[in-house]
């Protein structure tokens, strides 16, 4: 079975990836390709953030005695929302087909998610990894979210 780092790290790769196509699309002027390319991202990323919001943010905060409201995961509850602030901006731009503002908005976004997955991998992954006795399960849960 994989670690909750290994797991949710890898995802960050996948959506990496999907963010970097999307991104050179853009670059590019190739506007349907980005449109296409920024949606698999988005979506992914959505996705990505439900498991962490609704299975693994609530066993750390059990685990820690904290809430949505305070530690570590209300931190990174607050970035996802800046995110999908960034992600409906840059949704807003490509519809207006302005490349300009969606390159800067993109920029923008991958120094937020940089920062954020380092944060993620290095902090809330391990410790959740090292603390929750039921990781499996909790991974197992996230697998199996749709």
């Amino acid at each position: 079975m994989q670690t909750i780092t290994e797991y949710l790290s890898a995802e960050h790769r996948h959506c990496d990836d999907l963010f970097a196509e999307a991104e050179a699309a853009a670059a590019n002027n190739d506007l349907a390709a980005a449109k296409a390319g920024f949606a698999a991202f988005n979506q992914e990323t959505e996705h990505h953030f439900l498991k962490e919001e609704n299975i693994m943010f609530p066993a750390v905060e059990e685990l820690t005695g904290g809430s949505c409201m305070s530690g570590p995961t209300s931190v990174m509850r607050m970035e996802h929302g800046q995110m999908r602030g960034l992600m409906e901006d840059i949704q807003a731009a490509l519809e207006a087909k302005d490349t300009s503002t969606c390159a800067g908005l993109l920029e923008t976004l991958l120094i937020v998610m940089q920062q954020h997955n380092m944060k993620e991998e290095q902090m809330l992954y391990r410790l959740a990894d090292s603390k929750l006795e039921n990781r499996d399960n909790i991974v197992q849960k996230m697998q199996a979210l749709p």
